[in-house]
């Protein structure tokens, strides 16, 4: 038993170290003095400093998380009226519309990208002038943020007992009423992980938003346009600061659902 916990545990160390090295020495690397890939020739801050006099860079960033913030705002809500809908069908029908939505998830990116492109395309046909730009980015990233809603909130309304929401209309509660106060609070945990997820995809996404953008440049595309030069320490840097934002929001959201479900333990 002690040999098996002791691979276990190798095995575990072996597969975070595969995941996360490479974020490592990014990090690393964003603090050298050269732009050498491979040596390190000494610590400092410069690169930061000189991201945040970056204009394009900075520019992209902006447009990035407005759009990422807006588009899993709009595709969270989106979702989760979509799985309450889904949820009140019958067996057959939701397996059926469960099955469609797997769809956009399963495609590859550089399909989707492609036929949004393409109906965009239309659209400018029709209605002449110019098309493609923030709303349709906007557009595309909601698109494909909503089935990950689907997804993450469905099993949670599965998991409510119905009988909560009935007691609180037999108590006067409205249907609007109801939701609010008994739906929502229980599905919130998925709801705000959607979100998460969403906003993560939106801000990471590069294909669908390479076809679907116009002239405008996400962080993604701008890094994709440096990369074709040669990547800069202040890509590093920049990438340092996001994995590090969003993991301690990660840490945050974890934290707080772990001290409430320590609260409802000692409560019962």
């Amino acid at each position: 038993m002690k040999k098996m916990g002791a691979l276990s545990r190798f095995y575990m160390v072996l597969i975070f170290s595969f995941m996360y090295m490479p974020i490592a020495v990014m990090a690393v690397f964003s603090f050298n003095q050269s732009k050498s890939r491979t040596l390190f020739t000494g610590f400092t801050l410069d690169w930061y400093k000189n991201l945040f006099r970056n204009e394009m860079i900075l520019s992209a960033l902006g447009i990035s998380l407005l759009i990422a913030l807006v588009a899993s705002v709009i595709a969270t809500v989106l979702g989760t009226m979509a799985s309450i809908g889904i949820h009140s069908m019958g067996r057959t029908t939701r397996g059926v519309i469960m099955n469609i939505s797997y769809m956009p998830v399963i495609n590859p990116e550089i399909i989707t990208g492609v036929s949004m492109m393409l109906l965009f395309v239309v659209f400018k046909s029709w209605m002449g002038g110019k098309v493609f730009g923030m709303p349709t980015l906007l557009i595309a990233h909601i698109t494909f943020c909503v089935p990950y809603v689907i997804f993450n909130v469905s099993p949670k309304l599965r998991q409510m007992d119905v009988r909560m929401w009935e007691a609180a209309l037999d108590l006067g509660c409205t249907p609007v009423q109801a939701f609010f106060k008994v739906v929502l609070p229980e599905i919130m945990p998925a709801v705000l992980s959607s979100f998460l997820i969403c906003l993560t995809y939106s801000i990471d996404d590069f294909i669908i938003s390479y076809f679907t953008s116009g002239t405008v440049q996400t962080l993604p595309i701008a890094i994709y346009s440096m990369t074709r030069k040669k990547v800069s320490p202040e890509i590093n840097a920049l990438s340092t600061i996001i994995f590090v934002v969003i993991l301690s929001i990660i840490l945050i959201i974890n934290a707080k659902d772990s001290h409430s479900e320590k609260k409802e333990t000692v409560r019962d």
